[in-house]
């Protein structure tokens, strides 16, 4: 109805008179000269809001709008710079015979809309009008389609690409890459790649992001290599080494990402502070504060995102009170804290148990810099209470306090603070929340079995175990790889497909002998069956990091770090392993887990078995 009484009011120009004083008097002559209509659109293109219905009106009125595509073109183009396009739509239902040009408009409108999934309806239309289209119409359903993540609806345009003939462009293939990568069709994505004509760098780029978010960094790393060694004139630019800084980082393959810090010295990208910004999260995230640090030192104009990587990568390397020195002194130079930055300070308070410290800067964070603590703020503060043992007036923060409604992650954080300290009845009672949020997943349940083990409970771990049965609830393996050379080799427990299975177990068998002198005894809290002294042990001979560290002493020199990436949490039994390692092997060991690193020197860990 709305719409209505605004074509009415256009009709007949039932709109305040003020509007017209402004416009020229060339818009009341009815057929314009060439230079009339010129001076016309050049009117269009610069007017107002407020200006487009008077125009509109006179258009109608004498029946421009019908007869002079430039001129339908230039209104409707600019009617959809003002994000109204019900209006848009309604200029363009006025068109008697629309061409491409002016489907394209809506088509680009819609793409950078609020309201994407109108696209590809507008598409099926514009094809039903017999308009063939052209690469820019599929180019902007495309990116229609990538943000509302259809999957369907990008197929359906790739059969139109198809069918037209437009296989050939370059730049549509490439959107056409982003659409599969975007809804983690890496296999479609690849096709399309090695089916196009011609590669340039937006390509690849495409194809490396479209693994590293699909969780296929190795293959995203072997990239770098095929598209140097490619003839198709295409080279890494910042943007490729942006990408590829973040899947060594993912990966903890510190060998690899020097080498791409080498490449972007040699061609200039460090000049860019998001290249430097990204050196110092890499270095960080595999385990090298030293050479983060050496970075960030070097970085010129330093702004927050360079201190909050900083920060965060000492926070996560255990070095809790380095972070908050870092914070400090980001103050007095006068760099402005952020929430990521925040995150970063209280992270390390968690990590380092300084709970005093870290409840002073929260409490900094909303009172001195105005800033809403957000979910991650306050699971770092759930961590930090949960870990010093305080964990009632960790539940009440979350229930009572919170500005913000507290998520899965959240209560997943107090869950594990119940695992530390085996407090039974709070954990089942964090369980019962994460069902009503029907968001439990199998390492909940794993939490869970792991707080009924460490009381003798069972009972309730056959229990548990019968009830992630009965639903089909499947564990995440458990998975540690280590680079050597710049490939990167992957374990699960109980490994046996690496092509030096026979060595690496039999490496493994000497180690263990080797800390069985020096005074190791197997930790049995990390066994969850309820087995014989021996059976427990056997179990937790082979867990994926200790396949890993074993495979690092066979075949790097002695003395060597040895860094090591997994996907879970390490157990105490890998954690006490590590450490006597250490000692007896004079070796450092690094292991990032899921949520920190552990630097294990002479027969000690960096997290002060705080984790």
């Amino acid at each position: 109805m709305a719409l209505a009484r605004l074509h009415h009011s256009i009709r007949h120009h039932l709109l305040p008179r003020k509007l017209f004083i402004h416009l020229p008097l060339l818009l009341f002559h009815s057929s314009p000269q060439p230079h009339d209509e010129s001076r016309l659109i050049s009117l269009i293109n610069s007017s107002c809001k407020a200006q487009l219905l008077p125009i509109h009106a006179h258009l109608l009125r004498t029946s421009l709008l019908s007869h002079l595509p430039s001129i339908s073109s230039a209104f409707l183009s600019r009617s959809t710079r003002f994000h109204d396009l019900a209006y848009s739509l309604l200029v363009f239902d006025q068109i008697p015979k629309p061409t491409t040009f002016h489907c394209n408009a809506l088509l680009k409108a819609y793409s950078e809309s609020s309201t994407p999934q109108k696209a590809l309806p507008f598409f099926r239309r514009m094809q039903e009008l017999g308009l063939r289209g052209n690469p820019f119409s599929s180019s902007f359903v495309l990116k229609s389609c990538v943000r509302i993540s259809s999957l369907s609806g990008g197929k359906q345009v790739h059969a139109r690409i198809l069918r037209d003939g437009f296989y050939s462009d370059s730049l549509l293939l490439t959107a056409l890459m982003s659409l599969y990568a975007s809804c983690g069709d890496g296999e479609d994505a690849r096709q399309i790649f090695d089916e196009m004509p011609r590669r340039d760098t937006v390509a690849w780029n495409v194809l490396i992001s479209c693994y590293t978010r699909n969780r296929r960094t190795k293959d995203a790393l072997h990239l770098f290599d095929e598209m140097r060694d490619e003839n198709d004139g295409s080279e890494p630019d910042g943007i490729t080494c942006l990408l590829l800084l973040q899947a060594c980082a993912n990966l903890g393959a510190l060998d690899f990402g020097e080498r791409i810090h080498e490449f972007a010295e040699a061609r200039g990208y460090l000049d860019a502070l998001n290249v430097r910004n990204s050196l110092i999260s890499m270095y960080s995230k595999c385990g090298c504060v030293e050479k983060a640090y050496r970075v960030f030192c070097e970085t010129p104009n330093k702004n927050v995102v360079s201190w909050s990587a900083m920060i965060s990568g000492l926070a996560m390397n255990g070095f809790g009170r380095d972070a908050i020195a870092a914070f400090e002194e980001m103050l007095k130079v006068g760099v402005s804290p952020d929430e990521q930055t925040f995150t970063g300070v209280l992270s390390a308070c968690s990590h380092s148990g300084l709970i005093d410290e870290g409840l002073t800067y929260f409490d900094m964070m909303r009172s001195e810099y105005r800033l809403i603590p957000n979910v991650c703020h306050y699971g770092c503060v759930v961590d930090l209470m949960g870990r010093a043992g305080l964990l009632d007036q960790a539940y009440r923060l979350i229930v009572r306090e919170m500005g913000v409604e507290p998520d899965a992650t959240l209560w997943r954080t107090l869950l594990g603070a119940c695992r530390i300290h085996r407090h039974v009845a709070l954990g089942e009672r964090v369980i019962g929340h994460l069902i009503e949020l029907k968001a439990q997943q199998a390492g909940d349940y794993v939490l869970l079995l792991n707080i009924y083990a460490s009381v003798g409970d069972w009972e309730k771990v056959a229990d548990v175990r019968r009830l992630m049965k009965d639903r089909g609830i499947q564990t995440t393996p458990g998975c540690s790889s280590i680079e050597l050379n710049g490939e990167v080799h992957e374990f699960v427990v109980d490994d046996d497909s690496h092509p030096r299975k026979a060595e690496i177990y039999q490496k493994l068998d000497e180690i263990c002998k080797q800390l069985k002198i020096a005074g190791y005894v197997a930790n049995m809290d990390s066994e969850l069956h309820n087995l014989e002294l021996e059976g427990k042990e056997s179990a937790l001979s082979y867990h994926s990091e200790k396949l890993a560290i074993a495979f690092g002493i066979l075949v790097s020199p002695p003395g060597r770090t040895i860094r090591i990436a997994k996907n879970l949490r390490i157990c105490i039994d890998c954690h006490t392993f590590a450490k006597v390692i250490s000692s007896v092997y004079n070796r450092l060991v690094i292991v990032r887990d899921r949520s920190r690193f552990h630097h294990f020197k002479e027969g000690r860990c960096s997290c002060n078995d705080y984790w």
